[in-house]
Order: C-alpha cells, then structure tokens, then sequence
C-alpha cells in the first residue's frame, strides 16, 4: 500500500461524494489502429490507420458499483458491448489489445440501446444517491462524441463525474499513472485481462474502495 501524504485531498474526495450511498467505476474500450513497430517517419506518413484518433468509439462499457455505506466494496457490475457504426470492422491491432472478438460487436447493441439499458441496471441505486468516476476524462469525452454521432442522449449525462486518476496522484502526492500501474504500485495483484473493460472497472473499483478506506 502506497502512503497517503495529502490527506486534505482524501478528505476532499469523501466530501466530494458526500450524500451518494453509491459509486460507479466505469471503462470503456474502443475502436482503435496503431502503428507497426518499426516504421520511420516517412513510413508512418505513408501508412494510413484504419481508425483515425477521432474516429474511435465505444465498443465495450465495463462498471461496477461501490456502495460507500458498506466499506466501499463492490456490490454489483455491468457490461455490455456496443455496435460501432463508423468502423464496423475491428481491426487487429483492437482485437488484440482488448480480446474482444468481431462476432461479440456484430451481435451487440447499439450506443442508445446499451445506454438504455445501463439507465435500466441503474435505477435502483439512483434513489440513494449515485456518482460515477473513471480513470482520466477520456471515457466521460468519448461518451460525448458517440452520443452526438448516434443522436442521442450520453451515457451517464445524469450522473455527477469525477476523475479518479486526478484524485489518485493528488492524493499520493505522486505522478500520474495508467491504471494498472496505479493498482499494483498500491500492492493489489492485477485481475484478468488489461484492456478489457469490465475487468479494468472491477480493478478500478478495488483501486478507489482501498483508498476511500484509508484511515
């Protein structure tokens, strides 16, 4: 276990969530390409990525719930994949790094029927106050922008956010980390595959309920 050295920043995040009885630690995965190893410059000018940086979206929504009335542990989780329309074949290079297979996003939902959904699986825990936080702003800004493509209403958009990695190295007083590396460094063993959403959610949520114990 890492040591708090600003606590004020801790005390922050308890204030923070205040009356909420629960929090929701949510990941996403998205479509993505990336370069080959090896390239120069020139080749990667010359090589055009399946999935351009602001093409990506959501492919995958991973959560779990803490209840903050209970130890902050985990009570409840959620996924489900979602139906790309921009590109709507993965590449490899995404296929590899989030074990996410083709058939799993042809046979899914679209973004407003999961976001529909994930309303429905949220429901019940809203009526005693319910926050969600993810690791960085990136998954809050892609909800956006797939919501504006598809027309519909964001993921979460009644819901308060909050930037759990923020907190993290305000709180330790360290640099910002990737998620993993925050997780072991606090010395929990890593469970299941990186880069997938719900088991970078369930980690998360160890991650969050291990620090909201402190002291």
């Amino acid at each position: 276990m890492m040591q708090i050295k600003r606590p004020k920043y801790l005390q922050a995040l308890r204030d923070l969530l205040g009356h909420n009885r629960y929090l929701l630690c949510v990941d996403l995965e998205a479509t993505c390409d990336e370069y080959p190893e090896g390239l120069t410059d020139d080749e990667r000018l010359a090589h055009k990525l399946l999935v351009q940086r602001d093409e990506m979206e959501t492919i995958e929504v991973g959560a779990v719930v803490l209840d903050l009335h209970q130890d902050a542990r985990i009570v409840s989780e959620y996924t489900r994949f979602v139906r790309p329309v921009l590109n709507p074949v993965l590449t490899d290079f995404c296929k590899g790094l989030t074990t996410i297979d083709q058939v799993d996003v042809d046979s899914a939902g679209t973004y407003d029927e999961v976001r529909q959904t994930l309303d429905d699986y949220l429901a019940p825990f809203k009526d005693d106050g319910l926050m969600w936080c993810s690791w960085g702003d990136y998954d809050a800004k892609q909800l956006a922008i797939d919501a504006d493509r598809n027309g519909c209403a964001p993921m979460l958009s009644d819901l308060a956010h909050t930037n759990a990695k923020k907190w993290h190295w305000k709180i330790l007083k360290c640099d910002a980390m990737a998620l993993r590396p925050a997780v072991e460094d606090w010395g929990i063993e890593w469970s299941g595959q990186y880069h997938r959403g719900i088991d970078d959610a369930r980690n998360l949520g160890v991650l969050v309920g291990e620090i909201l114990r402190v002291g």
